[in-house]
């Protein structure tokens, strides 16, 4: 039997768990509202793992404490690893394991659904027609077809990206160091900041690619040029990210995902007074979208996340040398 210690669950997807635990009768469950940090370390007492969530704490203090109470595996349920020690957990002889791929698509669409949310301006347009308001004046918008999309990553979400992009008529530039060529033209990063009317970040998060976008990144790019960041919040670098829609480099903004989202996503807000400053700007902006980490949020991707979080822990518990999905 393998004692899981599920952390900043969320009722939305205990049924998924729940349904796919009927294949795993060795593994239990245990569900934690609280995120994983650390001030609470102390409820993995007596559980053999692990799982956390994107904007869980696992540095080195907390490692560690958990190599002290007999934690042997980590099983993230999400693609990225970049709020993890990788180093620090092989050191301790702590396993980690991961989703790499859960429906792209989900994410992908979700991209769409920011551009087309922005360049139509159908949020905009909902909240008139609820008002008996049924003026076209201020809700121009634009044609994707022809335009210009460079899309900074072109792995499993990126490829799906650019798949429905085609479909649109774009014409598509990437940045991708690691891939070929497909129906796309591959560019320099300096290009593409340099050419696209819209770009789209879809690539993780690690030390080369931290605050990518930043000022410098900023004066290359079009004027009005809308950016959509699907991917990891740091890599922009909001600071610079607010002057460029102060001086209208920035034309449109469509974010799912923030630099000090833990602090904030994943929990309801509305009779708080939000502390971060920054964030409270960004939102003032009439041409900023901001969602609250949605993009794979749906059936079908937390069909996948249960399914493949118990397959790795499920590994684990078998005690298989080589785990399919580990992070080396």
């Amino acid at each position: 039997m393998m004692k899981v210690a599920l952390f900043s669950s969320q009722n939305y997807e205990k049924p998924f768990f729940s349904e796919a635990l009927k294949d795993h009768p060795q593994i239990e469950l245990s569900y934690f509202s609280e995120s994983l940090n650390e001030q609470t370390t102390a409820l993995c007492q007596g559980f053999d793992a692990v799982c956390a969530f994107v904007n869980d704490t696992l540095n080195k203090t907390v490692l560690t404490e958990l190599a002290e109470s007999g934690i042997q595996t980590l099983a993230l349920r999400c693609a990225g690893f970049n709020n993890v020690d990788i180093k620090t957990a092989q050191a301790l002889g702590i396993k980690v394991v991961r989703v790499p791929a859960y429906s792209p698509e989900a994410v992908a669409e979700h991209c769409i659904a920011l551009m087309l949310t922005l360049s139509r301006k159908t949020h905009k347009a909902y909240n008139r027609v609820r008002e008996d308001n049924f003026d076209l004046n201020g809700l121009l918008g634009f044609n994707l077809h022809n335009k210009t999309i460079g899309v900074i990553g072109a792995g499993k979400i990126g490829q799906a990206l650019i798949a429905i992009l085609n479909g649109f008529g774009a014409n598509i530039l990437v940045y991708d160091p690691n891939i070929g060529e497909g129906s796309y033209t591959l560019s320099s990063l300096d290009m593409l900041l340099e050419q696209s009317d819209i770009i789209s970040l879809n690539c993780p998060l690690s030390e080369a690619t931290h605050h990518m976008i930043n000022d410098n990144a900023f004066n290359k790019m079009k004027p009005g040029v809308m950016l959509i960041n699907t991917s990891r919040g740091a890599l922009i670098d909001t600071k610079a990210c607010i002057r460029a829609l102060k001086n209208s480099t920035l034309g449109y903004l469509g974010l799912d995902v923030y630099e000090q989202e833990s602090e904030l996503f994943f929990k309801n807000r509305s009779d708080e007074i939000i502390q971060d400053d920054v964030f409270s700007r960004l939102v003032s902006f009439p041409n900023v979208l901001i969602t609250g980490h949605q993009g794979f949020f749906t059936q079908e991707a937390l069909e996948q996340i249960a399914n493949v979080t118990l397959f790795n822990l499920q590994e684990a518990l078998d005690r298989r040398s080589e785990l399919t999905n580990q992070v080396r």
